[in-house]
């Protein structure tokens, strides 16, 4: 068994189906692991907390504004440490208080001076005792031999005195100052020694009559933090938040916060959003690959390739574009849409496009303005480069980018009080850059891929399709009947491809080619051999004849390859005559063998084929066969092409060349109407016109006969 067969086998259409469905589920799950691994080139997200200390310089992303926790608590607290203590008004009961107790005192300084029992020791023993009384030895020496004059004198002096300091406002921290004021409120009738006496008495007594308000302090506090005004904190685009190597304090951490640069500890709620996201972008893929034929679907190498292209695409933009403020307007992903459709179709870069964009500004710090950037610039583009035809259309797909950029770019920051107008200019010269990269790019991806996986593109048909191409010049040279048989079904086949909405450029170009392998033995052919000329079919047996006429397939693929035209077009060579029998050579090695086909080989007439894969080719080989059909018929009438062509159309039929190629009995009835509409204006009568011939002698004009001959 070969290995063609055994792929064949192994890869039915629900083999295939299953594979691409796994490398659907690959790429998201690759999607997945680019999003939630810290692979930017300035992280999207850290890992730190105050007190680490900086790994990198992180610069803000975009200028925000907002009130900083961190900055209004230190004002806070500043307001509550600069709040006096609260003290109560002077209390006069404690004046009242303090007062009475040294009467008391007095009295018992009286009882013990009138004490005839004690002796003058234990008198002045007893005065030491004396809680209130703060009295040296020799100050209780004084008192207790004092007459009772000057001791009269001393308590009146006291409590003047006491009563004066304890009127004014006395709080514990002045407590020392209005001690320090008593010597200098005492008479100065009193001597010295007296004055000091009364001094020592009167400090005991002297106490705090405005006492701290804990209730009242606090409340004073509260209100001085209540009247801080929130302190609001600013950082401009590009601004260095953190540097490298340094600390990471409580006001940094809570800009990064602010910033959503700092990634918690528990992520799971990151896990089940991004779950969440991958799931959803999946499943619209999925559902469009199901509800959508696609040409990539019968490629498992194309679908792969496409998934590395769009892993890569997402990787390098993950890695670039977090935490920056202008890479991400530059970095070109609309250039990801427009390869894919340059290659694929419009569609395939519309829906793959919505994921990239998506995914690519995910948990950015401007994620929604990045989304709508990225995806309006790869739509807008898409639908301005269509089918790719002109290098102009990759310009102005280029301007159209970045004019849609510019657009939302101003729709979104014009607003935003805190972007000035350079920093806009900035932003809008970066998307008209994104958009030149994504055209000049997408140009190199779609050579390089076409070259890779053998696609053709429309700027490939246009350098295909002109006449000075190699191969073009070897068929015109060496066989122009096959060239200019491979133009009529050219431009027979385009025009069907346009009715039925196949490619027609494709059609076109693989139609100039299809017949090249006549070029190497062009005189074996109809077409190239002059009307005198013998018909060298007939100079041949049959077998012989046949194998000639079947190898300009495989010296058609050749020259192909020689000359490096696509695979694609090499489709046309290999299955515009597709699995089917020489006729006429096969119908005359019949008439040898008296009709007994047993005697036949009828394999040795059959063309290697395999059948047309592709409306594209299946238009050729209808194409190809009614024209020449038509060319040995010769019909006059619209009847008569319309049966030539039917007839074609339904020897194919039968013969199975057109399972494989997805027409459609609406196709075939447009097909025969294009046909019949093209080849009804190309084989119509001509009338011949006069011919005037001038004699010189009599001048005159003799009139040639009108007869009708064909074009």
């Amino acid at each position: 068994m070969s290995l063609s067969t055994l792929k064949a086998r192994l890869l039915t259409p629900y083999t295939r189906k299953l594979f691409q469905a796994f490398i659907l589920l690959m790429t998201s799950g690759l999607s997945f692991v680019v999003l939630w691994l810290p692979i930017a080139s300035r992280p999207l997200i850290y890992t730190l907390s105050p007190g680490d200390v900086a790994p990198q310089d992180i610069e803000a992303p975009y200028s925000l504004s907002y009130v900083s926790e961190v900055l209004t608590e230190q004002a806070r607290q500043e307001a509550e440490q600069k709040t006096q203590p609260v003290y109560l008004p002077s209390d006069a009961s404690i004046t009242r208080r303090q007062i009475e107790k040294m009467r008391v005192t007095f009295q018992y300084v009286n009882t013990v001076r009138l004490d005839s029992f004690a002796s003058p020791a234990e008198k002045i023993e007893d005065l030491l005792k004396a809680k209130d009384l703060n009295l040296s030895e020799e100050e209780a020496t004084i008192l207790i031999t004092m007459d009772q004059t000057n001791w009269e004198l001393i308590q009146n002096e006291a409590l003047r005195v006491l009563e004066q300091s304890m009127r004014e406002t006395i709080r514990e921290d002045q407590l020392q100052e209005a001690i320090k004021r008593i010597p200098s409120l005492i008479s100065f009738s009193l001597s010295p020694e007296e004055a000091q006496l009364v001094s020592k008495i009167i400090r005991p007594f002297i106490t705090p009559n405005s006492l701290y308000s804990p209730e009242q302090t606090e409340m004073a506090k509260k209100s001085a933090r209540e009247a801080v005004q929130p302190v609001v904190k600013q950082f401009v685009a590009g601004e260095t938040i953190v540097r490298r190597g340094q600390i990471i304090t409580p006001l940094t951490y809570e800009a990064l916060q602010q910033y959503k640069l700092i990634r918690s500890n528990n992520r799971n709620r990151e896990l089940i959003s991004l779950l969440s996201l991958i799931l959803v972008l999946t499943a619209l893929i999925g559902l469009f690959f199901y509800r959508k034929h696609i040409p990539i679907s019968g490629s498992l190498r194309f679908s792969f390739i496409i998934a590395v292209f769009f892993l890569i695409f997402l990787f390098s933009a993950r890695a670039l574009v977090p935490n920056r403020a202008v890479v991400p307007y530059l970095f070109p992903i609309p250039a990801f849409g427009l390869t894919i459709t340059s290659l694929f179709g419009m569609e395939l870069g519309i829906i793959l496009s919505i994921p990239l964009s998506i995914l690519t500004a995910y948990g950015t710090t401007n994620s929604l303005d990045l989304t709508v950037y990225y995806l309006l610039s790869s739509i807008v583009g898409i639908f301005v480069l269509g089918k790719a035809q002109r290098l102009s259309h990759f310009i102005w797909a280029g301007i159209c980018i970045g004019a849609t950029g510019s657009a939302v770019v101003v729709a979104y920051r014009l607003i935003s009080p805190y972007t000035d107008l350079i920093g806009i200019a900035t932003l809008v010269g970066s998307a008209f850059l994104s958009g030149i990269a994504s055209a000049s790019l997408t140009i190199l991806f779609q050579y390089i891929f076409s070259q890779w996986l053998g696609l053709t593109t429309a700027l490939q048909l246009l350098d295909l399709s002109r006449p000075d191409h190699p191969l073009l010049r070897l068929i015109m040279q060496n066989a122009p009947g096959s060239y200019q048989h491979s133009l009529q079904v050219a431009v027979l086949a385009e025009q069907a491809a346009e009715k039925i909405g196949a490619d027609a450029m494709l059609v076109r170009v693989g139609g100039m080619y299809h017949d090249a392998g006549k070029a190497l033995n062009p005189a074996f052919f109809i077409e190239n051999q002059a009307g005198t000329s013998l018909d060298t079919h007939d100079d041949l047996p049959p077998e012989d004849a046949a194998r000639v006429i079947i190898q300009h397939v495989l010296d058609g693929v050749e020259l192909a390859k020689k000359y490096r035209v696509p695979s694609r077009i090499q489709d046309f060579i290999r299955e515009h005559h597709g699995t089917m029998v020489t006729r006429y050579q096969y119908a005359r090695a019949l008439e040898k063998a008296n009709g007994d086909s047993s005697k036949v080989d009828i394999e040795q007439f059959r063309y290697p084929g395999p059948p047309p894969a592709s409306r594209e080719t299946a238009l050729l080989m209808l194409a190809d066969g009614t024209q020449a059909r038509v060319r040995a018929e010769l019909p006059e009438t619209e009847e008569e092409i319309r049966a030539v062509v039917k007839k074609v159309i339904d020897y194919c039929l039968k013969e199975g060349q057109l399972d494989n190629t997805r027409l459609t009995l609406r196709d075939l009835t447009l097909i025969t109407e294009s046909f019949v509409q093209t080849l009804k204006n190309t084989y119509h009568p001509r009338i011949r016109y006069p011919e005037v011939q001038h004699l010189s002698s009599q001048k005159e004009t003799v009139l040639s006969i009108p007869v009708k001959e064909k074009e």
